[in-house]
């Protein structure tokens, strides 16, 4: 088989303009995700049932879903229901904002969970209140306990974005089939892709064993 690496080349600008989207859309998806998934570990951890429910209602019913029938339903059908189509980047940012907020919330409870109520009390005999105890005290030192799983799901939801072709979105590997479908050289051009994805996917896994390592949780 004669290996024609030229077609990367030849289409590396069009490749690349695939690829910003793709972190695009993932960084995007992270920092909604883990804003909303902040707010939905939170209610999941209220002992109010208002919340409560409601919270765990959102994570159980995002977390027996697969991912591409979420972005098939803010795609088709969230359209239908306002009465006009919203473009394939924002339907793809919304579902995977909320699907992955789902995830980014039960790491958050289980982080909020790991710190000791002493904290929380001491926090309360100095005068702060809950929200302000959450927000200065507990949150903050949960994300670093909880900083080597968020990177293990920012490295799933990057992985996931390929699935954004489904829509018609011009991400990494969409381009790739563009282009594929002028040059036929799938070989060379799925290789390039899968290489891009793991040099990403390595290098941010490798960040998180370093914090594992820096944590001693390894």
């Amino acid at each position: 088989m004669n290996f024609e690496w030229q077609v990367i080349s030849n289409n590396f600008f069009f490749l690349m303009g695939g690829l910003v989207t793709t972190f695009e859309l993932a960084l995007i998806a992270i920092a909604g995700g883990l804003t909303l998934g902040i707010l939905v570990g939170m209610g999941r951890l209220s002992k109010f049932k208002f919340i409560y429910y409601p919270a765990t209602l959102f994570v159980n019913l995002m977390r027996t879903q697969p991912l591409i029938l979420v972005i098939f339903w803010f795609y088709f059908l969230v359209p239908l229901i306002i009465g006009r189509p919203i473009g394939g980047f924002t339907s793809a940012v919304i579902a995977f904002t909320i699907f992955e907020a789902s995830y980014f919330a039960e790491i958050i409870r289980a982080g909020i969970q790991s710190i000791s109520k002493g904290q929380m009390e001491a926090a309360y005999s100095s005068g702060f209140t809950y929200w302000q105890a959450m927000r200065y005290f507990i949150i903050p030192q949960a994300l670093k306990n909880m900083m080597p799983s968020l990177i293990t799901q920012a490295v799933v939801v990057f992985q996931d974005t390929s699935l954004a072709y489904v829509i018609g979105l011009r991400e990494f590997l969409r381009s790739a089939n563009i282009v594929d479908a002028r040059e036929m050289r799938s070989v060379e051009l799925y290789l390039f892709v899968g290489l891009v994805y793991f040099i990403v996917c390595f290098s941010m896994s490798r960040i998180c064993k370093k914090l594992e390592l820096k944590k001693g949780y390894a």
